[in-house]
């Protein structure tokens, strides 16, 4: 018997980020929107734990126990006194590395396989629990759709969103960490007064009336200076990306995948093929969102 779980990959709309509190974590106002980039995870039993994978970029995948699905399968089986025996393989599909929650998606993936073959019956909120413990990004990973995260981004109030958002992203030729992006946030922020982060109002308005003129007016990133910082070259893919027409142009997340937003699927085929052309990324994809959260799409 196995499980297969899919899971979606995810664009920040909005990341407003606090000053960093003592014990090192930045407050955060997250606002995630899944989107139909998937990995699929498929659990079967084994003699031992073990991690596989395939898919574009799957070599910079690591298969040990720093693996997010690995520590997945860890968490549940200790807290339901049993042993994590099993083959984790990950079909790999979101971009590795690029600021949109892969190895996030494949630990809430890994999680609610492991669940589902092991018929733990874990609750929900059980869950979402051992997700928090994982990482921050990975309950949204669970939840999918749209949510606001607070806190390390973790703690999510679950958001209406109105209508389809079409989306490009832009990969780029070498990749960012995140803690060195938010250590650069820290460093530029030095000595000024950074508030505290709170969701625009203006945004979440945008997504409930599905409104992608509004949403583009509104959407936010406050770690894009550290990533541009970091990686100036983004600079030049975000302005390929509006010269094409569209609507508007971000870092997702920490990096370095660049985000834009237009108008509906033909738009999205014009702007990745002039992303592409303009040889200012190493590859494009195209999606749309809300998507689901992990989902049992096979045994």
């Amino acid at each position: 018997m196995s499980v297969t779980v899919r899971v979606p990959a995810k664009v920040n709309v909005q990341l407003a980020v606090g000053a960093a509190r003592p014990d090192g974590f930045h407050p955060l106002a997250n606002v995630f929107l899944a989107v139909g980039l998937y990995d699929e995870i498929t659990v079967t039993p084994a003699d031992e734990l073990r991690v596989t994978c395939d898919g574009p970029d799957a070599d910079q995948v690591p298969l040990d126990g720093t693996n997010l699905a690995a520590r997945a399968a860890q968490a549940l089986a200790e807290r339901y006194g049993r042993s994590p025996d099993v083959h984790l393989h990950i079909a790999k599909d979101i971009p590795v590395a690029g600021g949109m929650a892969g190895g996030s998606a494949d630990g809430a993936g890994a999680l609610v396989a492991c669940d589902a073959l092991w018929q733990t019956g874990a609750p929900r909120d059980e869950l979402l629990e051992i997700c928090a413990e994982l990482g921050s990004d990975v309950p949204f990973s669970l939840v999918g759709g749209a949510a606001l995260g607070i806190g390390r981004g973790e703690q999510l109030t679950p958001l209406e969103v109105g209508g389809t958002f079409h989306w490009v992203f832009a990969m780029a030729r070498r990749g960012l960490s995140t803690p060195a992006v938010f250590r650069e946030f820290d460093r530029l922020g030095e000595g000024t007064d950074i508030p505290e982060p709170v969701a625009s109002g203006e945004l979440l308005a945008a997504l409930a009336k599905g409104d992608p003129d509004a949403l583009a007016a509104a959407v936010s990133n406050d770690l894009q200076p550290a990533a541009l910082s970091l990686f100036p070259e983004l600079a030049a893919t975000l302005a390929a990306g509006r010269a094409a027409g569209a609507l508007t142009a971000l870092v997702s997340g920490s990096g370095p995948t660049t985000a834009f937003l237009v108008r509906d699927p033909e738009s999205a085929a014009a702007v990745a093929q002039a992303l592409l052309a303009s040889g200012t990324c190493r590859t494009v994809r195209t999606a749309s969102g809300p998507a689901p959260g992990a989902t049992v799409a096979g045994r």
